[in-house]
């Protein structure tokens, strides 16, 4: 029954995780989760064709990334993080309800003259769209293309996974800013995130890659449930705070509504 289940998931509903995704995945049941919105690192260090190697770093505030993450330096042998990366979506796919989707949200590289279109990592899935997601630039170091101007999400779909109602009318091409006032090196814009969970039905969310908590917030607000896994310490205190910050808005909006527009 749909009691039982949620009893099952008690112990990860509405808790950041702190640990290895693909551990703590592994400990959860089958067929438990409605949703995955997810950016998992682009292993941007490991490409001949961004600003990074000259110390410039790109588009990042203070050049961030170029440090890495907080415990995670972004360089891994191409073949090794596809392959990292296949075990992960296994594992998301298996966690999927019959009805469930994945947005995999993932940025396209150039590595010595040809293009990463990450088509290594979801060949073998079945990838019902490939949504746009235009931002704005930054700088472009290197001459030999044009500066890239968006980043790709992937819509993992199974079998039986339908939109909202009406959510469908949106086009495959979404317009939504950088997040500015973050902390985390490449936070997901709110903005995003609302756009894809607001577009589902799904009770259940989960991001195996949390970072700073952009996907708890936004499933608190619409009344889902979120399940948040992520290997820094740092960013898994950052995403707590900014959830239990959020909480206190929408409880102080309930009695005072205006507070949220002044």
């Amino acid at each position: 029954s749909l009691y039982l289940q949620y009893m099952e998931m008690s112990e990860y509903l509405n808790k950041i995780i702190c640990g290895d995704c693909l551990t703590v995945m592994k400990q959860m049941p089958d067929k438990s989760i409605d949703l995955v919105v997810t950016s998992p690192p682009y292993n941007l260090k490991n490409s001949s064709g961004n600003g990074m190697k000259d110390g410039r770093g790109g588009k990042w505030s203070n050049a961030a990334l170029i440090k890495g993450y907080a415990t995670y330096d972004d360089n891994m042998p191409y073949d090794a993080y596809c392959q990292w990366q296949k075990a992960c979506l296994s594992e998301m796919m298996r966690l999927l309800k019959d009805d469930g989707a994945i947005f995999y949200n993932h940025k396209w590289r150039v590595q010595n003259g040809l293009i990463q279109d990450r088509r290594e990592i979801v060949a073998d899935f079945p990838v019902r769209q490939i949504i746009i997601w235009r931002r704005k630039g930054g700088i472009n170091f290197n001459a030999g293309y044009f500066l890239p101007t968006y980043e790709v999400i992937y819509l993992i779909a199974k079998k039986d996974f339908k939109l909202a109602p009406k959510a469908n009318s949106y086009g495959d091409v979404w317009e939504f800013k950088q997040e500015q006032n973050n902390t985390h090196p490449a936070p997901f814009p709110v903005a995003l995130i609302d756009r894809i969970i607001s577009s589902t039905t799904g009770r259940i969310v989960l991001d195996p890659f949390m970072g700073s908590g952009t996907t708890a917030v936004v499933a608190q607000g619409l009344g889902r449930d979120f399940i948040g896994i992520e290997l820094s310490e740092e960013y898994c205190r950052m995403a707590e705070a900014r959830i239990e910050r959020d909480k206190v808005c929408h409880e102080v909006a309930k009695f005072h509504p205006l507070t949220l527009f002044e």
